[in-house]
């Protein structure tokens, strides 16, 4: 982005401020695209049986990379075996659509060099004794010299093999096989993390859907100050949702910004502050952390919102937010121009804290992958009580072909206010390659979104476009 288009974000007082006491926050953004490209509309999914087979045509090219991942991490072939209702994490992102649960005992095998004439990937579903028997013959015939099994005792989605389901392989393989059993947590986290191409269309029409929510749920068709409390908003998110028919992965989340984090202190139990008030007043600063689910995809999404007073427009938003919610859009900036593939989260998170010090500011970082799961496989970049790194999960290599939510906070001090105030945001990124490196799903909030009030008149301020449908 350009400097004219942050010119639209600060007022031209807010703006001489930032480029004069923080120069940096005024350079352009490191990514492109970081403006929606149009106003945000609610996208209808396709039918079932149809959201069935895009599924499914993901899941087979997704299957198809698995003895690449496998060789790329040195081992010989991957082995889960679950029952009904006990599956393991992995078998969420390599089941069909229509399968709902593992029957009886589900077992995979994949190979990663498999011999002519052979297939790479094996399935049974037996609850005999006999499915053993079938295994030990390919494994015979394959002789892998590594076999990788989810075990590890910190990364989720490689330790889902459970414990009764280690003890039958025990019982019922040779010890020339189980003796061969390896950790590769990679393995589990690379397969989940890695987002095939045919993704993306469907993933930001679902971000854009998550953001016609926001837009809309941010308004004066949901809220009337004085009388709508922020439970009041979540639970119009959470019928507007079905109402769509998208489900979501956790309950929507709408605050007032007050004077304290959201987070608490470091060290306390990491429940989201809620503002002694919890009926909207005109003047408010609101937050939502918000996400919707659908074909099998999440996303993670957390703007702001500011209620304008009778007969104020946008101009009257205070020039104090407006650096805010500046200042967090250059933490972002700062934060994706660490995310290098192959680095581990641990380390961006270092350098972006440094580069953000450096500028004079204060803030925190807590990014994570997204996509099969709303918090799915990879490198952590931060957590909100971790800032000095975390442990495993931020050691892990950063991956390529994946989604991440750029989430963090920032402090700045708001004078309309006679306070510092958090300023928080997420959005969804998608890896492109090359020198560009990752761009936004569908954008991100440059600019706050606005509950319109009625004037002295009665008639709600104009500015509000229609949600349509497509």
């Amino acid at each position: 982005m350009h400097i004219p288009p942050l010119l639209t974000i600060l007022s031209s007082f807010a703006y001489f401020i930032l480029i004069n006491i923080h120069p940096t926050l005024a350079l352009q953004s490191q990514i492109q695209n970081s403006s929606p490209p149009r106003e945000a509309r609610y996208q209808r999914l396709p039918s079932l049986r149809e959201s069935a087979r895009i599924q499914d045509e993901w899941r087979d090219e997704r299957v198809q990379n698995i003895p690449n991942i496998l060789r790329r991490w040195g081992v010989d072939a991957w082995l889960m075996t679950q029952r009904e209702y006990a599956e393991d994490t992995a078998f969420w992102s390599l089941k069909s659509a229509t399968q709902f649960s593992a029957r009886r005992r589900t077992i995979n095998l994949y190979i990663a060099n498999p011999k002519p004439g052979t297939p790479s990937a094996y399935t049974w579903i037996d609850n005999t004794p006999e499915v053993y028997t079938s295994i030990t013959r390919i494994l015979r015939t394959q002789n892998p010299h590594s076999i990788a099994i989810n075990t590890h005792p910190n990364i989720a989605f490689s330790s889902g093999l459970h414990v009764g389901e280690l003890r039958e392989l025990y019982q019922n393989l040779e010890p020339k096989w189980t003796e061969r059993f390896v950790e590769r947590p990679m393995v589990a986290v690379e397969y989940i993390g890695t987002m095939v191409e045919g993704r993306l269309e469907w993933y930001r029409k679902l971000q854009e859907t998550a953001w016609a929510m926001i837009t809309e749920a941010f308004s004066e068709r949901v809220i009337e100050p004085g009388v709508t409390s922020t439970e009041d908003v979540e639970w119009w998110m959470r019928s507007k949702i079905q109402e769509q028919n998208y489900t979501t992965w956790f309950q929507p989340d709408v605050n007032i910004i007050g004077v304290e984090p959201l987070f608490g202190p470091p060290d306390a139990i990491q429940e989201p502050f809620l503002n002694k008030r919890d009926i909207i007043q005109y003047g408010d600063m609101l937050h939502v952390d918000f996400g919707v689910t659908a074909l099998g995809l999440n996303t993670d999404t957390q703007h702001l919102a500011y209620v304008l007073y009778p007969d104020e427009d946008e101009s009257s938003i205070p020039a104090g937010l407006k650096a805010g919610l500046a200042k967090a859009n250059r933490l972002q900036d700062i934060v994706i121009s660490h995310m290098k593939v192959g680095t581990t989260g641990n380390d961006i998170l270092k350098a972006s804290l440094d580069q953000m010090h450096s500028e004079d500011f204060e803030g925190k970082i807590y990014c994570h992958p997204i996509g099969d799961w709303g918090h799915s496989a990879g490198t952590l970049i931060g957590m909100t009580n971790l800032q000095d790194g975390v442990p495993v999960l931020g050691d892990l290599p950063l991956l390529n072909r994946t989604y991440y939510s750029i989430e963090l906070s920032v402090e700045h001090f708001v004078p309309e206010k006679n306070a510092t105030m958090m300023f928080y945001q997420e959005e969804d990124v998608y890896w492109v390659g090359g020198e560009k490196g990752w761009e936004w799903v569908w954008g991100r909030q440059e600019k706050f979104h606005l509950v319109r009030t009625k004037s002295a008149n009665g008639k709600a301020i104009e500015g509000m476009n229609g949600q349509d449908e497509v």
